[in-house]
């Protein structure tokens, strides 16, 4: 019997360290931090006097959405939800000036159509990376406070 027992309990405890689920990026781990765009498809981004920024603010309890901030040209803001590793903000409010340099026009357009559209979301330590089968964004975190 006492053979028995401890060969279910390695069985157990064996079976606990084969755990194989993907653990996906949530709400919860983006919430009040700030981060500045390092990166377009692997490009990097001159640094500017005004830093391209994403925000994420409070996750509403009621409506399971997040309030989502930043600014490449233009600012942009709205309530998104991440959901299986997808982030997606599908009212988004961005003002719509035109850009002095031609590539932040393009970065502009693609993080409005990538937040509106969905994207995946994965935070890695200090980076975000923001990606479709087209774009990825990566971000280093830069939070205001510590």
């Amino acid at each position: 019997m006492n053979k028995f027992a401890a060969l279910l309990a390695a069985g157990m405890l064996l079976s606990g360290c084969v755990y194989n689920s993907k653990v996906s990026t949530g709400a919860e781990q983006l919430q009040h931090h700030r981060f500045v765009l390092t990166s377009v498809n692997g490009r990097a981004v001159n640094a500017s006097d005004r830093p391209l920024e994403l925000s994420f603010g409070e996750k509403m309890a009621i409506t399971g959405k997040m309030y989502v901030s930043g600014n490449m040209c233009n600012g942009f803001s709205g309530e998104g939800k991440v959901s299986d590793g997808e982030l997606k903000v599908k009212s988004l409010a961005m003002t719509r000036m035109l850009c002095h340099d031609a590539q932040l026009n393009t970065t502009d357009a693609t993080i409005g159509k990538m937040l509106r559209e969905g994207a995946q979301v994965d935070l890695t330590e200090n980076q975000l990376t923001l990606a479709t089968a087209d774009q990825t964004l990566v971000y280093k975190l830069a939070d205001l406070m510590h």
